[in-house]
């Protein structure tokens, strides 16, 4: 069957059956980042616009801006114009106590620390050109073949040594029917980490009054370029009580995984899940089987009934009773429980992200699809306009 994900700009209103078919007042807090919901202003809704303050100044000596959204029921997400990056978010538990669930920074400059730029973690950030690894940072597209940054080994991870999570984006705050936005745009030029073609990205931030975190993704392009979009946010729905997400009980309906090498490149094949330790079609502890797994989880899931929006994951912390549902418009998603992190990176609160700290959950297409014929297509041409969508909604489970 044919891979469709770009809808053409006179037919983008039949995008969602083109799919294939193969994410005020500042209530007080305490000396854990936790808040009360019920001190929230009960007047806060999503009609208002988002706030803006400095994140500080970039390396380059630009300022960094933070935008603030808040829905009806106090919950919060901060995100920096730099990257894109989603730097705090804010859910209440069981009890209705609000908590930061993701890794991250106060400030702008601990994005851009040697410690931080060594590691590569990419908290919270978009990334792009391409999400993912590119074998060889090489592809051929219509005959032409491109050359790309190695900086990942012999390979490409995340769109190069400068990828969207490293650029600031023009920011706009907004309101909708839905919530709060904060609609991003960044012109990506041709040969801009070796990719052919000017790629115009929008990128929209709804936080929602269901509880939800939206993004919907756009790009055009003049010149046929693989295109790979994702958001890169670790979680840990009990963070600041919990030094890991070991505990956290992950379901992912999907049947089949991508196969790897010792470089986590796709070998092609997909294979079953079933009687192996990326069985989560029903719910398992991420603790459960990792060790089983040589390195950890860094595997993408094939999902299944990919058409439409569809569920990518769910997950449930039983300390806290928070629960995060992810739907989305892409065939896969990357489970990372955050293997490479080792201690030397300290965030918000002064927590130290140690080994799996944190999980991701990055809804993308398959990694190294431009080497991939089999794979479904990334490839967008001029005159058709990619469009995507990921949402991340927030309960609690009592």
């Amino acid at each position: 069957m044919t891979h469709i994900r770009y809808a053409s700009s006179l037919a983008s209103g039949l995008f969602a059956t083109l799919l294939l078919a193969a994410c005020n007042q500042n209530p007080s807090t305490n000396e854990t980042g936790a808040t009360t919901a019920a001190a929230a202003d009960s007047t806060q809704t999503s009609a208002a616009m988002p706030v803006s303050t400095s994140f500080g100044n970039t390396t380059e000596g630009t300022e960094a801006q933070l935008y603030t959204l808040t829905n009806g029921h106090g919950l919060k997400a901060t995100i920096t114009n730099y990257g894109g990056t989603i730097t705090s978010l804010m859910v209440p538990d069981k009890s209705g106590q609000l908590g930061d669930i993701v890794l991250g920074f106060d400030k702008v400059g601990g994005y851009q620390s040697p410690e931080f730029l060594k590691s590569g973690p990419y908290f919270g950030a978009l990334i792009g050109r391409y999400g993912n690894r590119i074998k060889g940072g090489k592809f051929t597209l219509d005959g032409q073949t491109y050359s790309l940054p190695q900086n990942n080994g012999q390979n490409t991870l995340h769109g190069g040594k400068k990828g969207f999570d490293k650029v600031l984006w023009e920011a706009k705050p907004g309101s909708s029917a839905d919530g709060q936005t904060l609609t991003l745009t960044y012109l990506s030029k041709d040969g801009e980490e070796g990719f052919p073609g000017n790629l115009q990205v929008t990128v929209v931030y709804t936080l929602t009054d269901n509880d939800e975190l939206k993004i919907d993704y756009s790009a055009t392009t003049d010149k046929a370029t693989p295109v790979n979009l994702t958001n890169h946010s670790y979680f840990n729905l009990a963070l600041g009580q919990s030094k890991d997400v070991l505990a956290h009980q992950v379901m992912i309906p999907a049947d089949r995984y991508t196969v790897v090498n010792d470089q986590l490149i796709p070998t092609g094949e997909l294979r079953p899940v079933k009687g192996t330790p990326f069985d989560f079609t029903t719910p398992h502890a991420i603790g459960e089987r990792i060790a089983q797994v040589p390195g950890g989880y860094d595997h993408n899931w094939v999902l299944n009934n990919p058409s439409g929006m569809h569920q990518a994951a769910s997950v449930y912390e039983p300390t806290t009773g928070r629960t995060l549902e992810v739907t989305t418009t892409e065939p896969g998603v990357q489970f990372y429980t955050g293997n490479f992190l080792d201690g030397t990176l300290t965030g918000k609160n002064n927590v130290t992200y140690g080994k799996n700290a944190g999980f991701c959950l990055e809804t993308q297409h398959f990694p190294d699809s431009p080497n991939q014929s089999a794979f479904p297509s990334t490839t967008l041409k001029p005159g058709d306009t990619l469009q995507s969508t990921t949402i991340f909604k927030f309960g609690v489970r009592k």
